[in-house]
């Protein structure tokens, strides 16, 4: 029998060598090929390699598909658990390392009536001996419940089954457990493996001895499920049928953060620089963009955090689209020379992909926690523009806005994501470069040559003006001194400081003019608003909905839209909802101190749960 269902969320868990990041990936493909909407959430431990079968090296990839999507899902449908310790984390969430705890639906990362796949070659008494089991029965000591159906599968055995004719090593073997279990997955969900075959013929076309063992697993996973069929309905997952005509597919917020600095900077026709440094999780960027020289892109790989900013503002007083990306730590580091190219206005792009702090923290686990040190973290009045991306795919949008607003406004520009954007994946229509908005350069006018200097700016938008080296008649020298406001001179003078200092204040604020006004989305005449920014708007928009409540999500943070005070003041009962401390709330009670806000916030370096937001909120509605 077949079931169908809206959209089902599927957990693949295991060790962090079991392949648990590639199976989710391919499904998450799969998926948006076949015209699903997509949302995931890569889940795995920041150590190189825990020791095998133990809690904390478990890894884990969950995806939310079919259509309606928004988050990757409070709980999942599917479960496929590789060994003893990765039940044990997936039935008891974040309190798998508690002494005694058994299954509580509200805490564990299944619902009550889930389909759990395990590997039972990996529950021996040594594997339960490494997972902290007390017993011999781990699905006894759990307290699993009735409506659980756990359906016990030989992975190992049938994977060795599978190959045996391949005289492959017994290392390379177990590595293929994962594609058993994808093709299994297959089964169950009426996906065909036919993609998933183009998929591995594609990943592993530079080692083509791998294709046709895993391919051969793949397959035999799925004719597993179909000839035994398991004693569990299948299910088929609605598609997206209100989707805009084009071209789809699943995109990581790395990859389309990348992809959107290289779409400006072809729109501009100018060419894109980074300068960085490898830090968890923003390194992905720096790769993506290191692959792309045949599209003009250049890449430094620096030394360090301040060097590669450092490098990044050269490469914008030369002329070209200049960008750094980091993570918190290094946005730390950063700092001071964001306050150079803040004196010299220079546009450059900040990518800060935020993580669980303070200093290493939690380097794999996502946090809202950068906020407050992106629009304060230097010394003196140093403003920039700040804007934060909602969706991995909204990535691309929100790069390429950075880079439009730094071009044109001649200021550092920080773009906020986070790690749950940065390696999770959503759908994404691939845009025309004809489609994305117009970037209009700040570019010096031909009638200042032989009379420029670095102080001259467009009276409307008291933007300064742009000169590059090689302009003939556009030589100057641009400092971090202070600067005369006519002349372009270094000045102390008190009052041209205070001048120079607003100046640069209002280049940012009129900033407001060009941005989108304040959405309020679902229900619009309640009385009740939730306030979110960032990467928290897929898990407020479904709270919102359960609640019936409104909902105003921010990508613009400084400057806020222009309509921001009058859109709040309508409402009764404001909830800012982040994964901080309130740091958002804060800010915005500076902005507009007559604003009574309350707040909701988590930081267990995990994206929000839509359960507990809507207990909240219904808690202070009563």
């Amino acid at each position: 029998m077949t079931t169908d269902m809206q959209h089902v969320v599927v957990r693949f868990c295991g060790d962090s060598g079991d392949g648990m990041q590639l199976t989710g990936n391919m499904l998450s493909s799969i998926s948006a090929i076949l015209g699903n909407e997509i949302s995931t959430l890569p889940d795995f431990p920041a150590e190189i390699r825990a020791p095998q079968g133990t809690l904390g090296g478990v890894s884990g990839f969950q995806v939310n598909l079919g259509s309606g999507v928004f988050t990757p899902g409070d709980q999942a449908d599917v479960v496929v658990a590789m060994n003893a310790a990765a039940l044990k984390v997936c039935a008891l969430g974040s309190k798998f390392s508690l002494p005694g705890a058994v299954y509580n639906a509200h805490d564990s990362y299944f619902k009550p009536n889930a389909i759990i796949i395990v590997d039972v070659d990996s529950f021996t008494d040594k594997d339960l001996q490494k997972a902290l089991y007390q017993t011999d029965n781990p699905f006894t000591e759990l307290a699993l419940p009735e409506s659980v159906q756990v359906i016990p599968v030989k992975l190992t055995e049938l994977t060795k089954a599978s190959l045996q004719d391949l005289q492959l090593d017994n290392k390379t073997v177990l590595k293929s457990r994962n594609m058993f279990a994808l093709g299994l997955t297959c089964w169950l969900l009426n996906r065909p493996i036919d993609k998933a075959v183009e998929f591995l013929e594609g990943k592993f076309a530079k080692k083509p001895a791998l294709i046709a063992p895993n391919v051969k697993v793949l397959t035999d996973g799925f004719n597993y499920g179909a000839n035994l069929h398991l004693n569990i309905n299948t299910v088929n997952v609605e598609k997206a049928d209100d989707l805009p005509h084009g071209r789809y597919t699943s995109i990581s917020g790395n990859k389309a953060t990348a992809w959107g600095l290289i779409a400006a900077s072809h729109k501009v026709g100018k060419r894109l620089f980074l300068g960085s440094y490898p830090i968890t999780p923003a390194t992905d960027i720096m790769q993506e963009l290191a692959a792309r020289k045949d599209m003009g892109v250049m890449v430094v790989q620096a030394e360090d955090e301040i060097a590669g900013v450092c490098t990044a503002i050269g490469a914008s007083f030369a002329g070209d689209l200049a960008a750094t990306s980091t993570s918190g730590p290094g946005l730390s580091l950063k700092s001071e020379a964001i306050g150079l190219a803040v004196m010299a206005e220079l546009p450059l792009v900040v990518i800060d992909v935020q993580r669980g702090g303070p200093s290493t923290g939690l380097p794999t686990k996502t946090e809202q926690t950068d906020l407050l040190q992106a629009l304060y973290g230097r010394n003196g009045e140093s403003e920039v523009v700040v804007i934060a991306a909602s969706t991995s795919a909204n990535c691309f949008n929100y790069a390429y806005e950075a880079a439009r607003l730094a071009l044109e406004n001649m200021t550092p520009v920080i773009l906020l994501t986070d790690t749950y954007l940065a390696n999770g994946t959503s759908l994404w229509r691939i845009p025309q470069l004809s489609e994305l908005k117009d970037i209009r350069v700040a570019s010096v006018p031909e009638e200042l040559r032989g009379k420029y200097n670095p102080a001259l700016r467009d009276p409307q938008t008291s933007v300064r003006y742009w000169a590059t080296p090689g302009m003939k008649g556009f030589e100057h020298r641009n400092i971090g001194l202070e600067r005369d406001a006519q002349r372009g001179t270094i000045s102390t003078n008190p009052e041209n400081h205070e001048a120079m200092v607003m100046a640069r204040h209002n280049k940012i604020w009129q900033v407001a003019n060009t941005i989108p006004d304040l959405q309020v989305q679902a229900n619009i005449d309640s009385d009740t608003l939730l306030v979110g920014w960032g990467s928290t708007e897929g898990h407020l928009h479904a709270a919102a909905l359960e609640l019936n409540c409104a909902l105003a999500h921010f990508n613009y943070i400084h400057p806020l839209p222009n309509n921001t005070h009058d859109t709040l003041s309508r409402y009764r009962r404001i909830v800012v909802c982040e994964l901080n401390s309130g740091q958002f709330a804060t800010y915005l009670r500076s902005q507009m101190p007559d604003i009574i806000l309350l707040q909701y916030n988590e930081i267990t370096g995990q994206p929000f749960s839509v359960e507990r937001i809507v207990e909240y909120v219904k808690g202070i509605k009563q």
